[in-house]
Order: structure tokens, then sequence, then C-alpha cells
């Protein structure tokens, strides 16, 4: 089960737009991110290098986390509105679900839920 606080200071680095440092912190070295159904990234080098081409895509990407940090035993839920402005001068926000499962102090699984008709500008 992950403290809190762990959990806390990991969302409060997403929301500074730490981004890439949050994954680097707080994700284990085998950890795994899924879009929705699609198949899973695994690997924290993986997970670090499609962060940085997210972000390279983006003139910014800021996020906000809407509601409180659930936490029951291992499983974790974050709700979070993204609002990222491309290169292509167009504005996308995303409201999701990040459903993570930790193992101590680490992410190991990432699954994020939302409708992918919110990424048309």
């Amino acid at each position: 089960m992950p403290d809190r606080a762990k959990v806390e200071a990991f969302a409060w680095m997403v929301e500074d737009g730490k981004f890439v440092e949050a994954i680097e912190q707080y994700y284990a070295e085998s950890a795994s991110m899924q879009e929705n159904q699609a198949a899973p990234r695994v690997g924290r080098d993986v997970l670090i290098e499609g962060e940085k081409a997210t972000i390279a895509r983006n003139v910014s990407v800021d996020c906000q986390r809407l509601g409180p940090v659930l936490i029951e035993g291992d499983q974790v839920a974050i709700r979070w509105r993204f609002r990222f402005v491309g290169r292509d001068g167009k504005d996308r926000e995303l409201d999701e679900i990040a459903w993570q499962t930790w193992s101590g102090d680490k992410i190991v699984a990432e699954t994020f839920f939302y409708d992918p008709a919110q990424l048309k500008a």
C-alpha cells in the first residue's frame, strides 16, 4: 500500500508540470502505461521517452487535479484535466481518470481512461 504522502507528492509534481521527473522518481523500472484499451507501453525508459515526445509536440502542457486522490490498498485513482497547446496552434483539453497500481512507493501499472473524442481540437 502506498504512503498517502508519497502519492500526494507525486500528484503535486505532475500538477507542477514535472512530468518526466515524476516518471523518473515514482515509476518502477518495469512499469507500464496504457491508454484506454490500447496495448501497454512497458519500461520506465520507454515511458520517459513517450512523455518527452508528448511534451515536444506541444508548446505547453498544463495539468490540474480534479478532486481528491483515492487510495484503496495498492490501487490509486486520480482525476486529471490536461490542457495541451499544440505546435499546430490547436488547443486540446483532456479529462481522464488515471488508475494506478502501486507496489510500495512505486507505480507498477497505470491505465488512463478517457473519451478520445476530447483530443479533437
